[in-house]
């Protein structure tokens, strides 16, 4: 039966903008049709989302929940749990997130699947998966193993190829074995999930600064630079082109350097995909001399804003598929505590913003189509990732996944007013709309800013990622 319709002027869906009537059965969407074209079923709630922005509910690839990180004192600490990150993230219209589970932290991959569910089942308001991630020397039994976690619907393994800091060491996956996984990834329709830099040129670079005393955090692009993110990224896609149906999704691309080398690689016909974050595209590395510069810090390093244009030119041409936010939810103490290159802070507090703020920036200030902005926020991450049509898309049969804009609330941004973190690194800026409405496969979790939902609401989501994925497809 029936139960809910959302009824708007200008909803986005595949096809295109228009009026139409989504129609919410259980947890699916039942039909999209025409407004008024239906009648409204007896005892169904109708919402009307008339001058409002109807879009599929964001979904957010990459995030780090109850992760660790050290607090202040030296003691041994976590990033915010599940608990609180789903509840900012459903509050700013994400209904799905991607995670990390470190086939290190169990027996066997299985077991650390098991383990890290227990962090996530029961205590997440929007759905979830984990991406399979892989450090240092690889056990001889591992390759098997992440073949039986992909055929289980864990279809994404992410590798280092640097230890990013010197204190990280065991980090970074060896060249052997990373061709290794790529022939388990080919032949189990796998995909690889690539922090790439260099480590040479990266380690190299701390050496060299800390030799000449500069260590402050406000040198990091010269250590974390674009010609490791260039050598890498094309060491990495060469490595795949020689493994015939590897498909690799590059994670937080920073530089020009790793735009080229995916644009190029596609042109070859590689399917290979790009992430950048919201930090890439909104700060460059002129935001560390800032008071309190590293909140805007990930690894890798921001960039110059050249390389940010090349972001940015990447969203049009293919390179550049997803924005995502690398959250890591933790205290503005903890964010803070680093002021060296080789101490500070990596991460986020951005899942709630993110979807706000790309539609400002987007459609806003840059003229994207709405269609544009939601393929980067929410339906190019359902497609690479394994989870589309059911996610990502406003269809019939797709899980009814909806948020509403809503355009006349054009707040400026309070870590006071957000669900996450005490500070936020978005601070002060102005958005054009915020959401009004989540829905989280039929079931209305926010409205109104007010919660509605449950901890328990959130369910893990097996993924198979689509063949075309393996095509190199323009998405």
């Amino acid at each position: 039966m029936v139960s809910l319709i959302i009824r708007g002027d200008t909803v986005v869906t595949p096809q295109g903008v228009g009026a139409y009537d989504i129609f919410v059965k259980g947890e699916t969407i039942a039909a999209i049709v025409p407004s008024g074209a239906l009648p409204i079923p007896e005892g169904a709630r109708l919402i009307d989302a008339t001058g409002k922005i109807v879009i599929p509910g964001g979904i957010d690839p990459h995030v780090h929940c109850k992760w660790h990180l050290p607090n202040p004192d030296g003691s041994a600490g976590l990033t915010a749990p599940p608990d609180v990150v789903s509840l900012a993230a459903v509050h700013g219209g994400t209904t799905t997130m991607i995670d990390f589970t470190r086939a290190s932290q169990g027996a066997t991959v299985q077991a650390a699947v098991e383990n890290r569910e227990l962090d996530w089942a029961g205590h997440c308001g929007c759905d979830y998966a984990q991406h399979i991630m892989v450090e240092g020397s690889l056990p001889l039994d591992l390759p098997g193993q992440i073949a039986e976690a992909i055929q289980a619907g864990h279809s994404t393994v992410k590798i280092f190829t640097t230890d990013i800091t010197p204190s990280r060491k065991g980090r970074m996956v060896d060249f052997g074995d990373i061709w290794e996984i790529f022939q388990v990834l080919a032949a189990n329709r796998g995909m690889g999930v690539i922090h790439s830099e260099d480590n040479d040129i990266v380690m190299h670079m701390y050496d060299k600064l800390i030799r000449e005393g500069r260590t402050a955090f406000e040198n990091m692009a010269e250590v974390h630079n674009t010609l490791s993110e260039d050598i890498s990224f094309r060491r990495v896609i060469r490595l795949a082109e020689k493994v015939q149906g590897t498909a690799l999704y590059m994670m937080h691309v920073s530089a020009a350097s790793g735009v080229s080398a995916i644009h190029e690689a596609r042109s070859r016909g590689v399917p290979i995909y790009g992430e950048s974050l919201h930090q890439y595209m909104m700060y460059t590395s002129e935001d560390y001399k800032r008071p309190g510069g590293q909140m805007f810090h990930t690894y890798p390093s921001l960039k110059s804003p050249e390389d940010q244009a090349a972001l940015w030119q990447g969203t049009l041409n293919g390179a550049i598929n997803c924005v995502a936010t690398d959250e890591i939810c933790c205290t503005l103490a903890q964010k803070l505590q680093g002021a060296r290159i080789d101490d500070t802070t990596g991460g986020n507090a951005g899942v709630e913003p993110r979807v706000s703020l790309m539609y400002t920036e987007m459609v806003g200030n840059r003229g994207y189509s709405l269609n544009q902005f939601v393929d980067l926020v929410s339906t190019n991450a359902a497609k690479i990732m394994g989870l589309y049509p059911r996610k990502g898309i406003l269809a019939a049969g797709s899980d009814a996944d909806i948020v509403v804009l809503d355009p006349a609330d054009q707040r400026v941004v309070k870590a006071s007013e957000l669900h996450e973190a005490d500070y936020s690194p978005w601070e002060g800026r102005k958005m054009n709309a915020w959401p009004c409405l989540t829905v989280l496969r039929g079931k209305v979790v926010v409205e109104g800013g007010v919660y509605k939902g449950s901890l328990a609401d959130g369910k893990w989501q097996h993924r198979k990622v689509a063949e075309e994925m393996f095509t190199g497809v323009r998405l």
